[in-house]
């Protein structure tokens, strides 16, 4: 199941966790940029870190059943593996997790500390994230700045409304804009570009 030994610490490995993520995102990409290589119109926003917590493995499962998956994989973007994870830890940031797995074996997976060292768990050091599985049919990107994570795939209206009332809050784009984005921005405020391309690339759902 879940346990330290899913964090990945063989390069190929790594590799095809990339490979396969970058089949569903556009890796270079940054919010508000659109991240999706195949964007759809059901996008929801949660805030960043809720998805770096246990509880919030059962939202992730349930949308890798939705399309068959039997694993979640997830993937930090940044810090960059050669520049922070290998040289201090020795590890590669990325994970693949039956889901199976309890809310417990994920934690042990992305909270965990190498070397005894808090900064080095995935729930705190990692600043942008990618997670899908291998049918690349959903996606979760999360940046730390502006602290947002955004999810795609849903097999269904009733299937979304369903998944959000379970596993919420999430908001649609309006509403990450009004509710989450203003309190990363100087003065509260989202600049007009920023929300007009962030509304432009992720306003297709209804919240």
């Amino acid at each position: 199941m879940g346990t330290v030994d899913s964090l990945v610490t063989d390069r190929d490995e790594y590799l095809a966790i990339r490979s396969r993520g970058a089949a569903t995102f556009d890796l270079e990409a940054r919010l508000p940029a659109q991240v999706f290589r195949t964007p759809r119109p059901d996008a929801l926003f949660c805030e960043f870190d809720v998805v770096l917590t246990p509880e919030f493995w059962p939202a992730l499962c349930a949308m890798a059943r939705w399309h068959g998956d039997e694993q979640v994989e997830l993937l930090v973007l940044e810090p960059e593996a050669d520049e922070f994870y290998l040289p201090e830890y020795r590890l590669y940031p990325a994970v693949s997790l039956s889901v199976e797995s309890s809310v417990d074996d994920y934690w042990a997976v992305i909270g965990h500390e190498p070397n005894g060292e808090a900064l080095g768990s995935i729930a705190i050091s990692a600043d942008v994230i990618a997670v899908t599985g291998p049918s690349g049919a959903w996606g979760c990107w999360g940046e730390r700045n502006p602290e947002v994570a955004v999810f795609q795939g849903f097999p269904s209206e009733a299937a979304r409304a369903e998944w959000s009332a379970e596993f919420g809050p999430f908001l649609d784009v309006s509403g990450a804009l009004d509710s989450y984005l203003p309190l990363t921005f100087a003065g509260r405020s989202v600049p007009a570009e920023y929300a007009a391309t962030l509304t432009s690339n992720y306003g297709g759902g209804k919240r």
